[in-house]
């Protein structure tokens, strides 16, 4: 019988991942201890919290990888849980290279600690269908390579988790929150935390403090776009978001009809007495086509007069499509799906976005 090398154990267990965390096993001091007695292999390990969601695939893995090393006969996997020292520890090799950075709301806070560029996607009034453009943006924005968080800021009708598709309970260790992911979309909501049907009925001074927790007490990866929700029109959560990353841009969603353009303009307006930027314009629901004939239900060009008018860049028009709506009900983003035409709507403005140089 061949002689398990613990080194060649150690080399494989540094391949597999923590599913929550997407870092190496032994990155995370997440292995306690390998033991080798004749052909079994057992493995320690320190999982970050008793009630580990994904512990039995973490175990899947590890049986599953160790296995193939010649000599390996048998696999045993003991779960342990951090201390609060190890918890305390991990948070600061995640988090710690950003602890000490400026936090949102000070003068020299940047667009988010974690993020190169932080998009707040807005629209004067609801039901324009913004935040099926947010979630398809982030899934353009993935599916082009990029890092990319989304931050549901609509805590009153939060949808971005039925739109993407996430579901679950997000772990904390150490009072700091690991998003949940669709691929490798990382994505935070009032909705994981409450039923979909239960209401919020807060008032601002709860908004402010949940949403700033989002931003400053989220494990989010370092991330190329972090792409915020906002609620309809220009309250609190709104304001919130402008003091804690004085660097976000603002993207405006409209429909074509003038009711819907011009109280999206109030948002421009709201950025630029907040010192925000307006990257620029989206008209949602522009047309409905059949048999090659579009028929313009909202009116015209009502997305690029509100983009002159505020002389920044009118980005692009989506139009009314059944399949977008009907993907959006069933969690799977029209932007990751094999309809190349309708995905390139998204990709086509995901790509117009990135290529802006800050």
């Amino acid at each position: 019988m061949n002689q398990i090398d613990k080194d060649k154990v150690y080399e494989v267990l540094g391949q597999i991942n923590d599913p929550e965390l997407r870092k190496p096993l032994t990155e995370l001091d997440m292995i306690k201890y390998v033991e080798i007695e004749g052909g079994t292999v057992k493995v320690g390990v320190s999982l970050t919290i008793a009630g580990c969601p994904l512990k039995k695939k973490i175990t899947e893995d590890i049986t599953s990888k160790v296995s193939e090393l010649d000599g390996v006969e048998k696999v045993e996997v003991d779960l342990g849980v951090m201390s609060d020292e190890q918890r305390k520890n991990l948070t600061k090799k995640l988090y710690g290279d950003r602890k000490d950075q400026p936090k949102g709301g000070t003068p020299e806070a940047v667009a988010g600690d974690f993020a190169k560029r932080v998009i707040a996607v807005s629209s004067g009034k609801g039901g324009v269908g913004k935040s099926t453009v947010t979630a398809n943006l982030a899934a353009a924005l993935s599916s082009l390579d990029y890092k990319v968080g989304v931050l549901d800021a609509d805590v009153y009708g939060f949808s971005i988790p039925r739109i993407l598709g996430v579901s679950g309970n997000p772990t904390t260790i150490d009072n700091h929150i690991v998003p949940l992911r669709r691929e490798n979309i990382q994505v935070i909501s009032m909705g994981f935390f409450l039923d979909e049907s239960q209401p919020v009925i807060w008032r601002g001074p709860m908004l402010h403090k949940a949403i700033n927790q989002f931003i400053n007490d989220t494990l989010w990866d370092k991330l190329d776009f972090l792409l915020i929700d906002l609620p309809p029109g220009t309250g609190d959560i709104s304001i919130t978001i402008s003091q804690a990353l004085p660097k976000a841009e603002i993207l405006v969603v409209t429909t074509p009809q003038p009711v819907a353009s011009h109280t999206a303009g109030r948002v421009a307006k709201m950025a630029e007495k907040t010192k925000l930027s307006v990257l620029g314009v989206i008209e949602n629901m522009s047309y409905y086509e059949s048999n090659g004939k579009r028929d313009y239900i909202f009116g015209k060009n009502g997305g690029k007069e509100l983009a002159k008018n505020l002389k920044v860049p009118f980005i692009g028009e989506i139009p009314i499509k059944t399949e977008i709506r009907e993907a959006a009900d069933n969690g799977t983003p029209i932007a990751l799906s094999d309809n190349t035409e309708l995905a390139d709507y998204y990709l086509n403005i995901a790509r117009s976005i990135a290529n802006v140089k800050k």
